[in-house]
């Protein structure tokens, strides 16, 4: 049965892709993606087949390489982070569905837990992901989300937060999480993760400028916990408040 990797890249770094991932580079003939992922990808394996297009091309671009696939080539699809969550792995998997091809999913370090890494400990307690594209989902399902999550006092990360399609999106989820939150709750906002151009931006729910946030930013907001100190946004898991008891 010919194999198909659908491979999380992670963040865009080489030293941040899994050593499963460039594992599963390594065995492919043909290397598949959306073209800025790609280009992540080539300096690394520049003697590959590569196929991409441009990013409204998914089911295209997965049937394509299933085809590569059925002809007996063993391919890689590449998303960004983790090809689970936000990423390729759902459709090759549904599209895959009555062939006879063998799907890996090869996990990556998706946004939520690089931007962490970079902003200090904002992910200690539950924490909730939601993209703000509407592109595939009804913008009053993100809303209805938005609302439940910041009720629930959920860390929250948002992905694909601003875009020149869509650029009042943060602003109007900013607005609902004011409802819920205090204006003083930390916010952070990391963009470029991994690449050239990483920017890391510390700020409050009521002070955050919508235009430090972009396409290839994902914004972090705390809980009631969480704090600033030292540079650093930290939510705290509860260890010091138990410290002395078991757990």
């Amino acid at each position: 049965m010919q194999k198909f990797y659908v491979i999380g890249i992670g963040p865009g770094a080489p030293e941040e892709m899994t050593i499963r991932a460039k594992q599963a580079l390594a065995e492919a003939d043909i290397i598949a993606g959306y073209g800025t992922y790609i280009d992540l990808v080539k300096p690394l394996f520049p003697d590959k087949e590569y196929l991409q297009n441009g990013m409204t091309g998914e089911i295209k671009r997965c049937q394509l390489a299933l085809e590569k696939a059925k002809e007996g080539k063993t391919v890689a699809m590449v998303s960004s982070g983790d090809s689970g969550i936000y990423g390729m792995a759902g459709l090759v998997l549904e599209l895959a569905q009555g062939m006879e091809i063998d799907v890996e999913t090869v996990p990556g370090i998706t946004a939520a837990a690089s931007g962490a890494s970079l902003l200090g400990a904002p992910l200690m307690h539950d924490f909730a992901v939601i993209s703000l594209s509407d592109r595939l989902t009804e913008w009053d399902l993100i809303v209805k989300r938005l609302n439940n999550a910041a009720e629930a006092d959920f860390i929250i990360v948002l992905y694909n937060p601003r875009s020149k399609g869509r650029p009042d999106h943060i602003d109007r989820a900013r607005e609902i999480f004011l409802q819920y939150k205090s204006a003083s709750t930390p916010v952070g906002i990391v963009k470029n993760i991994g690449r050239t151009g990483e920017t890391v931006i510390l700020t409050t729910l009521g002070e955050m400028n919508i235009e430090d946030v972009d396409m290839f930013s994902t914004v972090f907001i705390g809980n009631r916990q969480t704090y600033i100190k030292d540079g650093k946004m930290i939510t705290p898991r509860g260890y010091l408040e138990k410290k002395g008891n078991h757990q």
